[in-house]
């Protein structure tokens, strides 16, 4: 009876998070099975409160999707007034849609079609890169949904938005989306392959707009380290697909340019293009690229410069794979 009184004193937090807590007390009761009392009303009323609040917000959260689906539906194209409501309506889905179920909702509702069919490639620019947005952030690992996005042929549509739009934000949240539809998803890389996705990741490189250069630069660093079988010949879709595009030359022509952080990441992706495959030593060896020397003077510049010592590893790293240099570039930092 002590216990039960016990029970019937102890105060619940009318919450997502006593709710958890209150499981996790339930099974840690060890080894021995548990008395079984009956509910105090209390809790059960607790309880009850708790699995409510979670139900009706989420209910409370498809019900706004809803709504802003009916306004992206609704409203006229041609009518510039209700261009903040559109606007307003596609920050609402994306900010909900961080929720992978609200993202899996989105897509069962055909919501996904809809804005890619009316908003992807409209003359707004502010929509355009609020759908690129969007895409990515319900894409976001989320396997449902890029499967749902990749079957609306999506793909292509995006790299030719990141390759040739007019508006910084919209190529750059395009990438965003593209990066979303290719990281850890095997039938998305492949796609991006098939549609010549790493020329448009160099074009992206070489481009003037310094946080496109970062992010494309970033994802190849990425796609190379996580994906090294599209360094090996006998990988039918994609047969050294990246040193036959002339990677490692362009790869090198952006480190000769002007010192920019960016250029971490490109000696990363080149470091892993390298990294056992011999073809891409050898091309890393041609002298006219002359990219010992480059690696040496780069090495003596960052050397005791705290914020590019990765710069510098990477550096080490290619003098010693492509060059059979000791890393005596950094012994005296």
């Amino acid at each position: 009876m002590a216990e039960g009184g016990s029970e019937r004193n102890r105060q619940h937090p009318n919450n997502l998070q006593g709710l958890l807590r209150l499981a996790v007390e339930a099974g840690s009761v060890g080894d021995t099975a548990p008395e079984v009392h009956p509910m105090p009303e209390e809790r059960r009323q607790w309880l009850q409160d708790a699995l409510s609040d979670v139900f009706n917000g989420q209910l409370d959260e498809l019900k706004q999707i809803k709504d802003c689906l009916q306004i992206l539906n609704e409203t006229s194209e041609d009518d510039l007034s209700e261009d903040g409501r559109r606007y307003n309506a596609l920050d609402t889905v994306a900010d909900l849609c961080e929720n992978l179920d609200n993202a899996g909702d989105f897509c069962k509702l055909a919501g996904m079609q809809m804005v890619v069919e009316n908003y992807l490639e409209c003359p707004d620019p502010e929509l355009r890169w609020r759908t690129a947005h969007l895409i990515g952030t319900c894409s976001q690992n989320n396997p449902f949904v890029q499967e749902h996005v990749l079957n609306l042929g999506i793909m292509p549509k995006l790299l030719d938005l990141l390759n040739s739009d007019s508006n910084d934000m919209v190529r750059i949240k395009a990438l965003f989306a593209v990066s979303c539809l290719v990281r850890e998803q095997e039938a998305g890389l492949l796609e991006f392959v098939d549609h010549d996705g790493f020329s448009v990741l160099m074009r992206a490189m070489q481009s003037g707009i310094e946080k496109l250069k970062v992010k494309a630069a970033f994802l190849l660093q990425n796609l190379l380290i996580s994906n090294p079988e599209h360094k090996v010949p006998h990988r039918p879709l994609v047969p050294n697909v990246l040193c036959s595009m002339g990677m490692v030359q362009q790869l090198v022509s952006l480190i000769q340019t002007e010192h920019d952080p960016f250029h971490e990441h490109v000696l990363g992706a080149l470091c892993s293009l390298v990294t056992d495959f011999p073809r891409g030593v050898k091309q890393c060896q041609e002298h006219e690229l002359g990219l010992e020397d480059i690696l040496i003077e780069r090495s003596r510049m960052l050397k005791n410069q705290e914020e590019f010592q990765e710069e510098l590893e990477f550096c080490e790293q290619l003098l010693r794979i492509c060059f059979s240099q000791p890393e005596e570039n950094g012994m005296d930092r």
